[in-house]
């Protein structure tokens, strides 16, 4: 079998490494891109992602092929070295900028799959700073400057912003936790451990803004939020059940007292606004009062702020119909005991003892 004559111009060979460069570069790039989207058919990735692996995709692996081409070239040793210096800078820089672009690329679309709203501006500004960061590092290191010096002055530096700074990266990363696990969400409402409650307005990268009932401004550090005790009255669900304590007197009957408390909270689920129409309330006797036998009639509500309209309107409306079937509910009342006592001299004297 007869040697290939290679061109003995050094241009023409270089032309034609070129060449075969590319040419290899291009069938490496359709490879890896058909492998890529075989492989993330199923799952939920950015379709922007494919168009960034075909822009800077091919250009790296020509430059990666050039640079195996650069070390087999028949040129001078320093040539040679400037020459691989040249394309390990251009193929790192290009590297650099396809993980930067794809690292944002994938920040978004998590921030719009969960909601990351607000918080994901100033994330894209802090990996968008360390990727630059690295990329310099990486670049400089590449060239040959000793990065010793400067990751001491860095790390003197980043010691005395992580100190100044500690709040407020605290509630940075904790509004980020909120935004991720998300225990509370715009349109909740929640009460505080201190007391405060009110609808979540705003969920910021510093601060969550809760409004009153009464149309005031809770602003509540993020760090504070995470650390605190919360009851949120819209998990699991935003139904509730509200439960309304009565009392009766002790001779009355029991049976009817449940059936017309039952009539009344039925009416009371199916006509008010903002109870559960198909919701059965239900009523348990639990306790024998100082003056009353105790029941606990439990309504259903369709959210935190409709309770206190259930509660009303079946207070009323109990209260009527009870006077309508004569049951009573009693006052608080105390016994007194009236003992009659002899004094020495034979009269008799009152003493009242409460029981």
């Amino acid at each position: 079998m007869a040697d290939i004559a290679l061109p003995e111009n050094p241009w023409i060979l270089a032309a034609v490494a070129v060449a075969a460069a590319a040419v290899l570069a291009f069938i490496l790039s359709r490879l890896i891109s058909s492998l890529v989207r075989r492989a993330l058919r199923r799952t939920a990735v950015d379709e922007r992602l494919y168009p960034l692996l075909d822009r800077y995709l091919y250009p790296l692996l020509i430059v990666l092929a050039l640079l195996f081409v650069a070390d087999a070239a028949p040129v001078p040793a320093k040539a040679q070295a400037a020459l691989h210096q040249l394309l390990s800078t251009l193929g790192l820089l290009l590297a650099i900028v396809l993980a930067s672009k794809g690292a944002l690329l994938l920040l978004r679309t998590t921030g719009t799959r969960y909601g990351l709203g607000n918080i994901r501006g100033p994330l894209e500004v802090v990996l968008k700073i360390i990727l630059v960061a690295v990329g310099v590092m990486l670049l400089l290191d590449n060239l040959g400057v000793s990065l010793t010096p400067i990751l001491t002055t860095l790390g003197i530096g980043s010691l005395a912003v992580a100190i100044a700074l500690q709040d407020t990266l605290g509630n940075f990363f904790a509004g980020l936790y909120l935004k991720v696990d998300r225990p509370v969400d715009i349109g909740h409402y929640i009460r505080l451990q201190s007391g405060e409650e009110g609808y979540v307005e705003r969920i910021g990268w510093r601060s969550t803004r809760i409004r009153m009932l009464p149309n005031n401004m809770v602003v509540v550090p993020n760090n504070k939020l995470v650390q605190d005790n919360i009851t949120n009255y819209h998990l699991p669900d935003r139904e509730l059940v509200v439960p309304v304590g009565i009392g009766v007197a002790y001779d009355s009957d029991l049976e009817k007292v449940e059936r017309v408390t039952a009539e009344v909270a039925k009416e009371v689920m199916k006509t008010v606004p903002g109870g559960i129409a198909s919701f059965a309330p239900e009523i348990r006797f639990h306790a024998f009062g100082q003056s009353s036998v105790d029941f606990t009639v439990a309504l259903r509500a369709r959210e935190f702020t409709d309770a206190a309209v259930l509660k009303h309107e079946f207070i009323k409306r109990l209260h009527a119909r009870y006077a309508r079937e004569g049951i009573a509910m009693p006052f608080p009342t105390r016994t007194v005991y009236v003992k009659m006592e002899a004094d020495g001299d034979g009269t008799e004297r009152n003493e009242l003892k409460p029981s």
